[in-house]
């Protein structure tokens, strides 16, 4: 079952967003994280869900936003899959959600950053074959 995931579940979206972001430590500093400081600036979470209720095998995390360059869009901080359940299209689910989210919403774009190297290949044939196109170069500096 795909559905937003709100407080006070938040907590089912940490299995399979562990699986992307692997520096998160615990599931209480994962939902801290999300629900006192990302939720207020705008994120949300969106996953698959099994119907017993246990954790989601798929989830996505977006946001909102309006820039000078895209205009009023929706960005995708988070989009990932527990080992288990990927190549059973739950991914395409989520960005399906979120497209039809974005046009709710008013939005003309969906804009996503993807992590390069070739473990993540099956993810860029998904967003390839979903339409988006390679626009920009991402920098990042860390100090």
């Amino acid at each position: 079952m795909l559905r937003e995931i709100v407080p006070p579940d938040t907590g089912l979206a940490f299995a399979a967003m562990r699986e992307l972001r692997t520096r998160l430590s615990s599931l209480e500093d994962f939902v801290e994280q999300v629900d006192r400081v990302q939720r207020p600036a705008g994120y949300r979470l969106v996953g698959v869900l099994p119907e017993d209720g246990t954790d989601a095998v798929a989830v996505a995390g977006f946001r909102l936003s309006t820039s000078l360059s895209w205009g009023r869009h929706i960005y995708i901080d988070d989009l990932s899959t527990v080992p288990s359940a990927r190549r059973r299209g739950f991914a395409s689910e989520l960005l399906g959600w979120i497209h039809a989210e974005a046009k709710r919403l008013g939005c003309d774009q969906v804009h996503l950053d993807s992590s390069v190297g070739p473990h993540r290949f099956a993810a860029h044939r998904l967003y390839l074959n979903s339409g988006y196109v390679l626009s920009a170069h991402h920098f990042a500096r860390t100090n």
